[in-house]
């Protein structure tokens, strides 16, 4: 935090002292001369303005994965308490943060540390730049990892990310780049250009871009799975068409939905498909009649999901189970358990008086995945609600080249939102935590071009008072900002570091 004036903003707090004047005593007497006469004193005295105080402090967790059984080679780079997380991942015990990466986000997470506390600047970085990545003998199909955890104090701000490439060298070149290239004679590396970067508001701070917000990484296939037994006609049969269909009016391409029913028996009525008229095609063309077999609707919904014509391995798999009425119970539970151990994600919606409320509890992935509709009126809300926990995942806020992340997309810096639910650009509160997340990946198919080459980068944020600053009007050069008010740049290299 800087003390210069510049870079104190507003007022945090006002304390103003109420002094009582002596209230004059009507006197009469010997001895009590000249204060014969009515007197009043009133005053206010000891008044203050304190200037208020805009503090940004960061935390960082980074990780590096470099293949397994190099833990020692790790601990050479200058990480000598780097911890072997498996898979050939590694936490790397550079930052001032807690060693133990499940320690970090359980404290950036909880709402109840002060991270704005004297206690807590024994492991923060306030303002001073040190590095998150120090590595070299980087191979093709490496990837690292770094979390910023961004803590504003006092008073809401509006948070600017920046940065630049400060090194790309050629180096030592190798036999084989010149032997494919032609002798590289410029000095300009091109790594940079090879490494492939993903940033995001990490909304969770795991370090794990969640786009659907189910866990997952990558595309979202979901299974809509719903009960159309006798006991479902009129109007329950109705409000499933129009709230299902509903639901599918939220995905976006590459998403894909598949429509199974069930009653005595199941029946996949619509694929998985990025087609979302013909699922709601077949949701539409819904009739009740028969039993009720919760267990086979899971267990169709599961083979979809897993097996089906376009389903892909390593999608975040989603099924949505709706049921009135009562089943098999164990025979549900053993689809469910079968589904969920392949990584299935199971809602289910509990609809009306009749409906097996436990069981579908017990289906459920979690008890907050089970959700209750009283009558077929409140199924809308319902199937609204999962939409808001399956697609609210995490924004992205670049994917591209290394290059041109540093040389383009934050050549200005970069305005952040400190609100992703609210329309528009919103400030950072004051006394928050948010973190956003950095990955870097060297592709395994990059050519022998890259050979010795390396690249040094600043990362760094800015942050300026948002109280009577509507417009904000801030660009960088690299991490220097040029505004009305500007903190200090931050200093070393390949480092991350904040300002004021």
């Amino acid at each position: 935090m800087s003390q210069d004036t510049n870079d104190t903003i507003g007022l945090s707090r006002r304390k103003v002292l109420a002094g009582l004047g002596a209230v004059g005593v009507a006197s009469a007497g010997a001895g009590l001369g000249t204060t014969a006469y009515f007197n009043d004193t009133e005053a206010f005295e000891g008044n203050t303005l304190t200037a208020g105080e805009l503090d940004l402090k960061l935390d960082y967790k980074s990780t590096y994965l470099g293949g397994p059984g190099r833990l020692e080679h790790v601990q050479s780079m200058g990480y000598p308490d780097a911890e072997d997380l498996g898979d050939g991942r590694y936490l790397l015990d550079q930052a001032p943060s807690p060693a133990d990466m499940q320690a970090w986000e359980d404290l950036v997470q909880d709402e109840e540390f002060d991270f704005c506390s004297p206690e807590a600047d024994e492991f923060l970085v306030n303002g001073d730049g040190i590095p998150v990545f120090t590595l070299d003998d980087v191979k093709p199909g490496d990837s690292g990892e770094v979390t910023i955890s961004v803590h504003i104090c006092d008073n809401p701000a509006f948070l600017y990310l920046a940065g630049e490439l400060t090194e790309n060298a050629e180096n030592g070149q190798s036999e084989p780049e010149m032997e494919q290239e032609g002798e590289d004679t410029d000095g300009i590396g091109e790594l940079a250009d090879a490494i492939e970067v993903c940033v995001w508001y990490d909304e969770d701070c795991d370090n794990v871009y969640e786009p659907t917000g189910t866990g997952q990484q990558n595309e979202l296939e979901v299974a809509l799975v719903s009960d159309v037994s006798g006991s479902m006609g009129g109007s329950k049969i109705a409000a499933l068409k129009t709230s299902a269909t509903s639901f599918v009016d939220n995905l976006s391409s590459p998403d894909e939905a598949a429509a199974i029913s069930f009653a005595s028996s199941a029946n996949v009525d619509q694929e998985l498909t990025t087609d979302y008229q013909a699922v709601k095609d077949a949701i539409d063309a819904y009739n009740a009649s028969g039993g009720t077999s919760i267990a086979a609707g899971v267990s169709a919904g599961e083979n979809e999901l897993l097996n089906g014509t376009i389903a892909t391995a390593g999608a975040s798999k989603v099924m949505i189970v709706l049921s009135d009425g009562q089943s098999n119970a164990s025979a549900a539970i053993a689809a469910a358990d079968a589904a969920k151990a392949n990584g299935i994600r199971i809602f289910t919606i509990a609809l009306g008086a009749g409906a097996a409320t436990g069981l579908l509890e017990d289906i459920a992935t979690s008890p907050d995945d089970a959700f209750v509709a009283p009558d077929a009126a409140d199924l809308d809300t319902v199937y609204a609600e999962i939409a808001q926990v399956v697609l609210a995942g995490e924004q992205k806020i670049f994917e591209g080249s290394m290059a041109d992340f540093f040389g383009t997309f934050l050549a200005d810096g970069h305005a952040l939102d400190g609100d992703r639910q609210e329309e528009g650009r919103q400030p950072y509160p004051g006394a928050t935590t948010q973190c956003i997340g950095f990955e870097w990946t060297l592709p395994a198919e990059v050519e022998n071009e890259v050979q010795t080459d390396s690249v040094e980068f600043d990362i760094g944020l800015y942050a300026e008072q948002s109280r009577h600053n509507d417009n904000p009007q801030v660009t960088f050069n690299g991490t220097e900002a040029n505004s009305t008010s500007p903190g200090p740049a931050p200093n070393g290299t390949g480092n991350v570091s904040g300002q004021n």
